[in-house]
């Protein structure tokens, strides 16, 4: 049984190697995290009082909340990428040695133990996929929980600043 290696396959015709998809989404997390830094910078330079400084700091907390989840969805994904690919090895050095135990029995014997093999195999793999769906959705709710906490400090903040606004246009 041929194995597939995502880093350094080749393609079809053999000219190059496939793109690694977990490197690929580190390099853009990592340029987009380098591209937002740089922005922060730039904006803490900035003159900016009251309702303008607010908007700013707003933004860079947003930007930095988006940060966060990214890095915990790829950090999930990758969790994900290497359980499966644990959980491919243990099946495979499985059946390996099963099939190396087999030579010199009866026929009869050896489909019954291939039957089996097969049950608890499909048993297995059926965990596997319930895992590999308990592990994505803990990811994903972590990445969201931060995305989530940030639109309420903001939904607050909106709310306060109306406040605000009300009890001054009262005062006039």
């Amino acid at each position: 049984m041929a194995t597939r290696k995502t880093s350094s396959s080749t393609d079809a015709g053999g000219t190059g190697s496939l793109p690694d998809p977990m490197a690929a989404l580190a390099g853009m997390q990592e340029a987009a995290a380098k591209s937002l830094q740089e922005m922060a910078q730039r904006m803490q330079g900035m003159d900016v009082t009251g309702t303008a400084a607010l908007l700013l700091e707003n933004s860079r907390k947003d930007m930095e909340a988006m940060v966060k989840a990214s890095s915990l969805a790829r950090e999930g994904l990758q969790s994900v990428v290497q359980r499966q690919t644990e959980m491919l090895k243990q099946s495979i050095e499985q059946w390996r040695d099963t099939l190396q135990s087999m030579p010199g029995q009866d026929m009869k014997g050896q489909l019954g133990k291939i039957d089996s093999m097969g049950r608890a195999s499909f048993q297995q793999a059926l965990e596997d996929i319930r895992e590999l769906a308990d592990l994505t959705a803990r990811s994903q709710t972590e990445a969201f929980e931060i995305v989530r906490q940030r639109v309420n400090e903001n939904v607050e903040q909106a709310r306060q600043l109306l406040a605000q606004g009300m009890d001054a246009h009262k005062k006039r």
